[in-house]
Order: C-alpha cells, then structure tokens, then sequence
C-alpha cells in the first residue's frame, strides 16, 4: 500500500503534534506550580497569619503559633507555642524551610537557634501605625515569594484605611477619654501606657488615652484611674467566663467614681482585631470609633 505525503496529512500531523506539546507543557507548568506551592511555612504572630491568609497563600502554612486565631480555620493547623516563649525544637520539628515571624517573638536564645538553623526565617517590623501595617503585607508577600499579590494587597488595605481615617478626622465631637484594661486579675488593674499598640488603636480611633504617664502594660493605682477619669473602659473580648462583667469592673474602687461606671461604658473588641495591626486594622479603627461615638 502506497502513502501519499498530502497537505491534508502534514497539517494534521502538525495539529497533533501541537496538541501533544501543549498538553505537555501545561503537565509541566502544572507540576511547577504544584511543587510552588507545597507547604513548607510556619507562621509566628496573629497578624502575619492573617496577611497570609489575605495573600491566599494559606496552603503554604505547615503549622502557627498561640496568637494566630483568625480565621478560624488556622486552629485546624498545629500550634508551635506562644510567640514569646517558642521552641526552637518544637518549630523545626514541624519541617518548616521558611518561618515568618513578627519583631518580638522569643525567647532571645531561641530564635538565634532557628536564625542559625538551615531554614530562611523572615522578622517582619512590627510598627503600630497604618504605614507599619502595609510595610508588614509586603515583607510577608516578599518572604512568600508573591510580591504582586502583596502589592495588590496593601493597595486594599491603604485605601480601607484612608477611607476610614477621613471619617475618623471629620468627627466634630469632643475627645472621648479611653482607658485600656489589659488584666483585672485580683482586683488590681493593668493598662495600657504610650508605646502600645492599645495607645495606637485609642488614637487612630480618634479617643484620648487616658494613661499617658509610662510606657508599655503596668498595673496602675486606683488614685490614677480615678484622677484620670475615664469615658470608656476598653478591653479585649475574651469571650466565655474570661472576661470582667461591667457589674465587677464597676465595683472595683479604682473605677466606681468615673464617668464610664456612670454611663456603664465597656466597649469589648476581639483582642487579635483590636491589637493585631494586621489587613483588619480599617474594621478595627472603624468598629472602635463606632462605638465610641454612637448615639447615647
């Protein structure tokens, strides 16, 4: 039988043969991209998991620490320990090649294990301001190797945050006066001073912080809250049996003689909302100036 070399015959030569290459570079490409985007990250701090999850980068996520509790699906994931007391035996035993961690986690000597162990670890700049918060998108986004999606990200974030701060700045009403509660456990009230991410949450929200005489979280007499006068008690919501009833906070001396005991003003936020300077600080802003200023 004879074969004739037609030129019905070559273009369908070359139609399967182009089929057969493109099928096998989309094997290929879908490989790469498979073997991208396996597992291999431990996240340390509440807010550089949240900004993983915003970069849609959650399948890189080989386990957490303690903070990160949102979205609720992290906690699906296993817990490495709470970001200042971390083991380094306990992190590298999950098999991580990058941990991302936010400026602070410790203790000292375990992080320089991990920083000299053969993974790359990633210390990403905690800075409670809106800019601190968009330099934190894209340190994550670099260390994940998505620069464009941190981009895209952080554009989200300043523009929900622009938004918010301009209602913030038109607010015609006097200052409310806020006071911090971090712990009231036996009777004695912790709060927050300056140089604390609750000082920087109260401001932006456009309050007043009524503890600007010290640094950082430290117990505070109940002279000082009573000369301080507090509007608002604000608070972290602990959720069940965890938190202060408004019927015990206001019973305590230090702040039965106050404005916000008068008015039974307690505003509660979800501590990683409230605090966390991560891509939900807009709603935290926003949830908080609300409820300062909502109508009585």
């Amino acid at each position: 039988m004879k074969h004739f070399l037609t030129k019905s015959n070559v273009l369908t030569a070359l139609h399967i043969l182009g089929i057969a290459v493109f099928t096998g570079l989309f094997a290929w490409k879908a490989s790469a991209e498979e073997a991208q985007a396996k597992a291999d990250t431990i996240s340390i701090g509440g807010s550089i998991t949240e900004i993983v999850y915003a970069l849609g980068e959650e399948h890189r996520l080989l386990a957490r620490d303690t903070t990160s509790s949102f979205p609720p699906e992290v906690e699906n994931l296993p817990d490495v320990g709470y970001i200042r007391a971390l083991s380094p035996e306990g992190v590298l035993s999950v098999g991580p090649e990058i941990v991302i961690a936010e400026d602070g986690a410790g203790p000292a000597n375990a992080v320089e294990v991990l920083k000299a162990a053969s993974i790359t670890y990633v210390e990403v700049p905690g800075v409670d301001t809106p800019a601190g918060v968009i330099d934190k998108i894209r340190v994550v986004g670099t260390a994940l190797g998505v620069e464009e999606k941190a981009a895209d990200l952080a554009d989200a974030v300043n523009a929900d945050l622009d938004r918010v701060l301009a209602t913030v700045a038109a607010q015609k009403a006097e200052k409310r006066r806020v006071l911090f509660i971090l712990t009231t456990q036996g009777g004695r009230i912790m709060a927050g001073g300056v140089d604390t991410a609750a000082h920087a949450i109260i401001e932006l929200a456009g309050g007043t912080n009524v503890i600007d005489n010290f640094n950082g979280y430290k117990t505070v007499t109940a002279e000082a809250i009573t000369a301080a006068q507090p509007d608002v008690v604000l608070m972290m919501d602990r959720g069940g049996g965890h938190s202060s009833t408004n019927e015990a906070l206001w019973s305590t001396p230090a702040l039965m003689l106050t404005p916000a005991a008068e008015n039974d003003a307690v505003v509660r936020i979800g501590g990683l909302l409230l605090l966390g300077f991560g891509p939900r600080t807009a709603e935290a802003i926003e949830t908080l100036h609300k409820a300062l200023y909502a109508p009585s």
